[in-house]
């Protein structure tokens, strides 16, 4: 490891905290370097994490040799505690961003807004001492700021758009940049550091010893309260919990949408350009969310992402056929927190990237792409919550008709795929096959319900898309469903057909397909969603294995009846886990997590995973 990348801890050395509108995370050595405020997709405060120069961050750490740190979170909560042990003692950091809501809450407030991020250090055995260095870089590290010191425990930073205060319970010195604190704790001593963002002209708001105490107190039980809400007494509990816990913070909670990942650009290979952003909102990684809270019981989360999703497909409606009639054009695939759909993609060369994995991407010129499979993913969401949930609306069932109707005239033009492929549009498998379960699915609502429908119209095209998956993406080469029509490459996309009940999961085609992945992109338990090498995707350099695709993997071998081998493979993925239970996109090819972290979509398949092979197993 050379001195550049030496100053990185790699991906897997984090944890996250978060307040429902944006999100920090925590190294292992007690450095907060990645906060966006106040949104998840602002501008980086701390950004040390893509560039340890120029990003930005916020060290708390003992400032003595330190024998080894811990981290873990504080039982059933999104409080991470970070201990230290050195030669003399044992000291540990509380992190975490109070949550200003109620329980239920979805709607933003005064306080909500406030973001707030507290850092509680304790000494719990022996002396220790220990240093702060304050360092934000406001705009991506691209944005000049000023310091002002208050008080001796007071400093507030200013950029052009954002100022944050800084206070604490020791006293802080300052230069024209940062702030910086020394200090020494004994046992039972604890000091407190609170990052508020403020209005311009708001004095700093104080956080005395007693307040933080109660502020640790008020988060640790709207966490658990939060948490007491799910139904899942199965296996592998604790993981379930985490990725619940996980998946919640990635919510955004004025509108209910869910982020993928609360980062942008951390590599799928050490150097290479494969960086994106992701903290937008992708209506396929949408629909699972709505599957795996339902399946856990935490309905209001899975009502208030419904209200985004429905928001969202009524805005993509004409102004034909009432309400939601027509939509005049495809649904994008992925949306601003807020639902916007501008998301341009540019590049910040100043910052290095991590490990000097540039460029550094903010937007993601990938919400311009058709990917078909968007509108089977959000109308099976629709029809889950209206099987699971409550009833769906009527205006919702016009726009859902809506959409039905554009899939069955546009479904089998060639898209860039579900991987959003830069290199030109092809005729995916996986389109197809998530373009059959939007019409299928839209067919059981109208029976269900009785609901106004085409059925023999929509029956037709859902009838024509079956057979020319069956007759094209067939090879009867590989004896396997491949990647694209009238192609011979596998892609783990294809495991969806079981899941989405397109096939059975005992059908001899499918049994061969299964067989054929195992032997050619199972490694591990983990599996590759292709090989870049045999279909070329645009993107220079190689990728890790793709954690969702070994949690599809592992439900796949569950409803083939392979049960001992789906359980094996399970707990092997959860070796693959961080230190907290956590998970990026990908895994590498030494185990090391790669991509934006955590991610949401890989929380997603653990729970489904999870609940699939524990009522197998019963």
């Amino acid at each position: 490891m050379n001195e550049a990348t030496s100053r990185y801890l790699s991906i897997a050395d984090h944890g996250l905290i978060g307040d429902l509108r944006s999100a920090a995370l925590v190294g292992t050595d007690g450095t907060i370097d990645w906060y966006c405020c106040p949104r998840f997709d602002s501008p980086s405060v701390f950004g040390a994490l893509l560039d340890a120069e120029r990003g930005g961050s916020f060290e708390l750490a003992a400032d003595v040799p330190v024998l080894r740190t811990r981290q873990f979170y504080f039982p059933d909560t999104n409080v991470l505690i970070t201990r230290f042990f050195t030669p003399d003692g044992v000291c540990e950091i509380q992190d975490f961003m109070p949550v200003e809501t109620t329980p239920g809450d979805t709607t933003s407030g005064d306080e909500a807004e406030r973001n707030r991020v507290i850092r509680r250090v304790v000494c719990v055995r022996g002396v220790v001492p220990f240093r702060a260095h304050v360092a934000p870089r406001f705009g991506y590290g691209a944005e000049p700021h000023t310091v002002e010191a208050g008080q001796r425990d007071q400093v507030v930073f200013s950029g052009p758009e954002l100022s944050l205060a800084l206070t604490a319970t020791v006293p802080l010195t300052c230069d024209d940049r940062d702030a910086s604190a020394r200090f020494t704790l004994r046992e039972g001593d604890a000091e407190v550091f609170a990052l508020d963002r403020i209005a311009p002209g708001e004095p700093p708001r104080a956080c005395p010893r007693s307040e933080a105490t109660e502020q640790f107190a008020a988060t640790v039980a709207f966490w658990r309260r939060w948490l007491s809400a799910s139904r899942y007494r199965g296996r592998w509990r604790e993981m379930v919990h985490r990725s619940a816990l996980t998946l919640k913070l990635l919510t955004y909670a004025p509108t209910g949408a869910m982020v993928a990942a609360p980062t942008t650009s951390l590599p799928e290979q050490i150097g290479g350009e494969r960086n994106w952003d992701y903290r937008y909102v992708w209506l396929r990684d949408a629909a699972f969310g709505v599957y795996a809270l339902l399946r856990l019981g935490f309905t209001e989360e899975a009502a208030a992402f419904m209200t985004f999703l429905s928001e969202t497909a009524e805005r993509c409606s004409g102004p034909e056929g009432g309400a939601a009639g027509a939509p005049s054009g495809p649904l994008q695939i992925m949306y601003g927190i807020d639902g916007r759909r501008d998301l341009p993609e540019r590049m910040l060369g100043h910052l290095s990237g991590h490990r000097d994995s540039a460029p550094v991407r903010v937007g993601n010129a990938a919400a311009g792409q058709l990917q078909l499979d968007v509108y089977g993913a959000l109308i099976d969401s629709i029809y889950l919550y209206d099987k699971w949930g409550e009833p769906i609306s009527s205006d919702l069932w016009d726009g859902v008709c809506g959409l039905v109707e554009w899939v069955c005239e546009h479904w089998d033009q060639p898209d860039e795929g579900m991987w959003e492929t830069r290199g030109g549009r092809m005729r995916f498998s996986h389109s197809r096959l998530m373009c059959w379960v939007a019409v299928e699915r839209a067919m059981r609502m109208a029976r269900r319900r009785g609901l106004p429908a085409d059925l023999s119209y929509w029956g037709g095209r859902r009838d024509e898309i079956y057979r020319r998956i069956m007759a094209r993406c067939w090879s009867p080469e590989r004896n396997a469903f491949v990647q694209r029509e009238g192609g011979d490459v596998l892609d783990a996309s294809v495991l969806m057909m079981p899941l989405t009940k397109f096939v059975s999961p005992t059908d001899p085609r499918w049994l061969s397909t299964l067989d054929a992945l195992g032997e050619e992109l199972v490694s591990d338990s983990l599996v590759y969603r292709y090989d870049p090498a045999i279909s070329p995707d645009g993107l220079r350099g190689s990728e890790g294995t793709f954690s969702i695709c070994s949690f599809w993997y592992v439900e796949a071998l569950v409803r083939a009846g392979r049960t001992d081998e789906a359980r094996l493979a399970f707990e092997k993925m959860l070796t693959y886990a961080n230190h907290l239970g956590l998970y990026a996109e990908q895994v590498g090819h030494t185990g090391e997590q790669r991509g934006n972290f955590p991610q949401a979509f890989t929380h997603l398949g653990l729970i489904s995973a999870a609940f699939n092979l524990d009522r197998a197993l019963d």
